[in-house]
Order: structure tokens, then sequence, then C-alpha cells
């Protein structure tokens, strides 16, 4: 169970990479007092975790309702990881979660950010709610089950962790830091992304055959 756990966890930072978010952070909350940036990281934190969990325990009644297959949706979520991982190399992060400059701007007269758009789309986007909803399809038993919901649990609050300290991690690891590790993440989760579509591809020639 810890083997699962930690590979679950490596592979959702990757996905969600919330030091990536550390500059769109800030720059959506430059007039807020530490108090004020202390509260929306727990606030995001929060609805972070919450809107993994619900579609992650929710995996297999969304994948029955629409009569969609977990190969089919580990395809899908494969090609959706790819891209999410092409845009970190690029150092198009917030773009590749559709957070544009209208969405950055629109952000500045809004009172709370937390929801929309810190925890979704920015950190919580399609690559990770398809990777929770295909994994969550594959483990049948509650057991490991609950290892990967504590997975979820424990990346909420690195979330918190990440956007609590962010003026200070962005001072000790400076621009140039975060854009290498976004793109280090970004190969991750593109040979993430390319695993699932093979394993997809595989399962549906074996089904098919």
């Amino acid at each position: 169970m810890l083997e699962l756990f930690l590979a679950v966890l490596a592979s959702l930072f990757s996905m969600v990479n919330p030091l990536g978010a550390i500059p769109v952070f800030l720059g959506m909350t430059p007039h807020y007092t530490k108090q004020e940036r202390t509260q929306t990281a727990l606030h995001t934190s929060l609805y972070f975790t919450l809107i993994l969990l619900t579609f992650f325990l929710a995996g297999s009644l969304i994948l029955s309702f629409f009569g969609i297959s977990i190969n089919a949706m580990r395809i899908a979520g494969g090609l959706v990881i790819l891209l999410s991982g092409y845009s970190l190399m690029s150092g198009k992060f917030a773009e590749g979660r559709a957070v544009d400059k209208k969405v950055k701007q629109e952000a500045l007269t809004k009172d709370d950010i937390s929801f929309s758009p810190m925890a979704m789309p920015l950190l919580s986007g399609p690559g990770s709610i398809s990777y929770l909803i295909s994994i969550q399809a594959e483990h049948t038993t509650w057991e490991p089950r609950l290892v990967i919901s504590a997975v979820v649990v424990a990346m909420g609050a690195i979330v918190y962790s990440v956007l609590r300290y962010s003026p200070y991690l962005q001072k000790v690891l400076g621009v140039a830091g975060l854009n290498a590790l976004s793109r280090i993440m970004g190969f991750l989760v593109m040979a993430i992304g390319i695993q699932n579509i093979i394993t997809g591809i595989v399962e549906l020639v074996k089904v098919l055959a």
C-alpha cells in the first residue's frame, strides 16, 4: 500500500504541479495581506481536495452514466495529460489550464479566487481528474481506494503549504528555477500521458481480440 501511495502521489504531484502555480497565484494576489493570502491558500486547498475526491469517488458512476469504457477513459485522459505536459514543457502552465490573460484580469477584481480560477481549472484540471477516474476503475476494493483518497488529501496539504509560502519559495527558487522545475514536471507528465494511452490501446486490443 505504501508503494501505491507513493506512486500515485508522485504522478498526481507532477500533474497538479503546485510549484508552477506560484507565479499565477502571486500575480492574482498582489495587494493581499499575508493573512488574506493564507486564507485564500487554505480555501483553495480545501476546494481542490473536495473536487478531486468527488470525481475520484464517483469515477465508476461517471463512466457508467456516460457509457464510457475504462480503456476509452485511459486513452482520452492520456491525450489530455500529454497536452498538459506539453504546455508545461513549453512554459505555458497557466494557458494550458485555460487561465489566460482575460481570466487573470478578471481574478484581480474578484473577492475570492480560491475556487475559480485557483482550485479549478488551475490546479484540479482535466488531466488529474481523468487520471483519478481511471485508477478508481482499476482498483475495485476499498483498501486501495482509501489509500488513493489519502493521497488526494495529502496533495491538498501540499497545495496549501506551497501557496501559503509562495512568496518565500519564489524568492528561493526564482523565476528561472520555477520554470526549470515546471519543464521537468512537464516531461514526467508527458510520460504519464503516453503510458496511459499505451495501456488503453493495449487493453482495448485485448478486449476486441
